[in-house]
């Protein structure tokens, strides 16, 4: 199994900036090998994507909601995922998950149990 601990969700005002953090451990399981993204659920709303990066960090995408202000990066020595959250909305309030993608098909299997970010007016 793969166990994903999130962390450095908070309250901040809309304009500031967080930096969440996504690590990775498991007995059977090698970071550097899968591509990993983040997800964000508000209330009342259905799970979305956020971000995605590649398994050597060489390659993003992102949501257009948050292009510009939201840098995914990893860092494959520490098994760890970031998300650089700027210039944060209150519409960025969610619960956020990071996940590891599928190999060979779409779909991400594990995921973490969240952190909430809440951004006020």
């Amino acid at each position: 199994q793969v166990q994903l601990v999130e962390s450095g969700g908070g309250l901040v005002q809309a304009g500031g900036s967080l930096r969440l953090s996504c690590a990775a451990s498991g007995r059977t399981f090698t970071f550097s090998s899968y591509a990993m993204g983040w997800f964000r659920q508000a209330p009342g709303k259905e799970r979305g994507f956020v971000a995605r990066i590649s398994r050597s960090g060489g390659s993003t995408s992102y949501a257009d909601s948050v292009k510009g202000r939201f840098t995914i990066s990893r860092d494959n020595a520490k098994n760890t995922v970031y998300l650089q959250m700027n210039s944060l909305k209150p519409d960025d309030t969610a619960v956020y998950y990071c996940a590891v993608d599928r190999v060979g098909s779409t779909g991400y299997d594990y995921w973490g149990q969240g952190t909430q970010v809440t951004v006020s007016s």
